[in-house]
């Protein structure tokens, strides 16, 4: 099974990490740099500001795909910011919106056990990773596809929940 084009590009970035406190990664204010305000949505100045947004927004923007308007919004990537088209089941490399208290998160599907998506994502544990995060946190309409590129059949991949991570809280 070959990555859509968007997982390609966010693969190459695994292991890119914020820096806690008043240092900032300089990759990840690099992102910031390149997408500016209009982007985001907002001015970011730091990589302590929940950042899977801007990590989605970079990877669609260098992959010259859409956008939403506040991108560094995780819920802007659903159906609360219309982006993309709506899916009823996963494909690899598919847009997951989740809820969480204080705000949300967003990633991309790699697969899934019985009861966690397992996603590749910014801002999991402070980094660009794949984590389990559970399914029942999927936002209604969270799982959608970038507008443009050709809809494959449904692809649910089975994972084994050993040895992955869960995350519970991306902020």
């Amino acid at each position: 099974m070959r990555d859509p084009y968007w997982l390609a590009e966010a693969r190459q970035h695994l292991g890119v990490r914020e820096i806690v406190g008043p240092k900032h990664s300089p990759i990840i204010m690099g992102w910031i740099k390149e997408l500016g305000a209009k982007v985001l949505g907002i001015q970011v100045n730091d990589d302590e500001t929940p950042w899977c947004g801007t990590f989605m927004a970079m990877v669609m923007k260098r992959c010259s795909l859409p956008v939403p308007p506040l991108a560094v919004r995780a819920a802007q990537w659903g159906r609360v910011g219309k982006w993309g088209r709506e899916l009823r089941d996963p494909r690899l490399g598919c847009v997951l919106v989740f809820t969480r208290n204080g705000g949300g998160h967003v990633g991309l599907y790699l697969g899934e056990d019985e009861t966690h998506f397992h996603v590749l994502g910014g801002n999991q544990s402070n980094s660009v990773n794949v984590m389990r995060i559970a399914k029942n946190r999927l936002a209604d309409g969270g799982m959608r596809w970038p507008n443009g590129p050709d809809l494959p059949f449904k692809q649910i991949i089975k994972l084994s929940p050993k040895g992955a991570g869960v995350s519970e809280d991306e902020a």
